[in-house]
Order: C-alpha cells, then sequence, then structure tokens
C-alpha cells in the first residue's frame, strides 16, 4: 500500500481530517498533571485516549521533544508507539539537508515510527530523495506556510511563477512513488485553491487553523481533493490546552469533535 492509499484510508475509515498536533508546553501543561511521574507522556497518553476515534493523525513537532534532551527523545518515542494503527503519525522536523546526512535524518526518523515527515525544499531534489525512496512512507514538503514571514522568499517570482508555485510544480515531478505530499497554510486561501490546481491528486498538511487564524471553509473546500478527501487539517493549541483543569481530556475531546463535525458539515453542504 502506497501512502497515498493510506491517508485515504485512514480518512475513510476516520470519517475525519483531523490531524492533533502534539506541540508540548509544560507550562500550558495542567499542574495536577505536571505533578505526576511522567508528566509530559502521560499528558499526551491521556489526550491520544480521548481523541483517537476522531483524528486522522497526530503530528509532534519534534522541536517541543528535543528542547527536552534525551528525555523529549524518549517521551517522542513512546509517544509515537502509543499511537494506535490505523492512524497516520506524521513527524513535523522541517528537515532539509544532501547526501548521507538526508539519509541519516530519514532513518532517524522513519525507526521512531513516523509515517510521513515534513521537510523543507530549499536544498533540492537530492535533500528529499532519501525519504521517499520506499513507498510505505513519505513527506510533505513545505510549499506555502502559515507563519506571517512567509512571503519573504515563498512569493518571489521567477518569469512570472512564484516560488510556492515552482515548488509544487516540482512535487508533482518528484512523486514517483505517490507518497509526496505539500505543507499549504490555512492563511493563505486564494493560494490554496491554487495550488490544489496544480497539483490535483496530492495530500496536502493544512497547518493555520485555530491560533493563527486560517479559513477553515477554504481549507475544506480549496484544499481537498475532487473527493473532499487527500488533507490533513492541523490544530495544536486550541485542542492541547482547552482547559487546563482535570477535564482536559475531555476538553480536548470535544475541540476535536467539534472541528471534525465543522469540517464534515461544509463537505455535506458543498455535495448538495
Amino acid at each position: 500500500m502506497t501512502i497515498k492509499d493510506k491517508i485515504k484510508t485512514i480518512i475513510n475509515n476516520q470519517n475525519s481530517l483531523v490531524c492533533v498536533g502534539l506541540d508540548i508546553y509544560p507550562d500550558k501543561i495542567p499542574a495536577h498533571i505536571m505533578d505526576k511521574n511522567d508528566p509530559i507522556f502521560t499528558f499526551n497518553k491521556q489526550i491520544i485516549d480521548a481523541t483517537a476515534d476522531i483524528a486522522a493523525a497526530y503530528k509532534p513537532n519534534l522541536a517541543f521533544y528535543e528542547a527536552l534532551g534525551t528525555e523529549g527523545w524518549d517521551i517522542l518515542k513512546r509517544t509515537i508507539d502509543y499511537i494506535p494503527k490505523g492512524i497516520l503519525k506524521i513527524g513535523d522536523a522541517k528537515r532539509g539537508d544532501i547526501g548521507t546526512t538526508a539519509q541519516k535524518y530519514a532513518s532517524a526518523l522513519f525507526d521512531l515510527g513516523f509515517d510521513m515527515v515534513t521537510v523543507n525544499p530549499y536544498l533540492g531534489f537530492d535533500s528529499i530523495k532519501p525519504f521517499i525512496q520506499d513507498k510505505s512512507k513519505g513527506v510533505f514538503i513545505l510549499c506555502l506556510t502559515s507563519n506571517p514571514s512567509s512571503g519573504d522568499f515563498q512569493y518571489l517570482q521567477f518569469k512570472e511563477h512564484y516560488l510556492y508555485e515552482i515548488v509544487a510544480k516540482k512535487v508533482n515531478e518528484w512523486n514517483k512513488n505517490y507518497n509526496c505530499g505539500l505543507v499549504v497554510g490555512a492563511t493563505h486561501p486564494g493560494e490554496l485553491k491554487h495550488i490544489r490546481s496544480l497539483t490535483p491528486d496530492l495530500p496536502f498538511l493544512i497547518p493555520g487553523i485555530g491560533a493563527q487564524g486560517g479559513d477553515l471553509e477554504s481549507a475544506v473546500i480549496d484544499g481537498t481533493d475532487s473527493n473532499f478527501s487527500m488533507a490533513i487539517i492541523n490544530s495544536s493549541r486550541g485542542i492541547l490546552y482547552a482547559s487546563s483543569g482535570t477535564d482536559f481530556a475531555r476538553a480536548a475531546r470535544d475541540k476535536t469533535k467539534e472541528l471534525q463535525e465543522n469540517i464534515n458539515q461544509i463537505i455535506r453542504q458543498h455535495c448538495k
């Protein structure tokens, strides 16, 4: 099964496009959890337990775990192992290097148990190649990101084409094993629709919903493929830290369910 087929199957089985971003801020984790032994893994475990039936993917951002040193890597590994089978595991690492360095990055991340990882295309195809040799694994390649400074480079023009358009077209060329996707922020609704027209079959990872103010309806309608599939819409802080009390897991579930239902309602409205 290619990673593209796996994404499609997961979305269908879960009836969900929701990705829960596991971005860990120790100062935001409820105090009663931080008082326990192994608090961060305990927090992750309870979030996963509360949302695993309604999430299509989980996306740990590696920076939050790397910042904890060797303990963080151990927590990350146990978290990945705890995520149930049948849910996509995305390593948000944004790696980008060449040669043996890229090969080691790919081995390290996939050996941890990730199905897909985020990578930066700035160094060209040889920085991507080690990540896409195994058809059962794949990448989301940064195309048009959700941060305010994304325009510093991504909107530069070359012969009437923006850099993000060139990236999208290149990724189409690289997608020989059907395991390439794009990261496109929900904070760029018009561009999101255009990028989807350039890459009708690629899976999209869409950040920027929630705290960053992205447009959910555009993310759903313009980010999905012709079957309203092949898009993973991420929410992190809005789900994880919906409550700082003992009900944090229930609150996280409620926010995940709300996002799932809002997405599915948009789809139903546009299917009429």
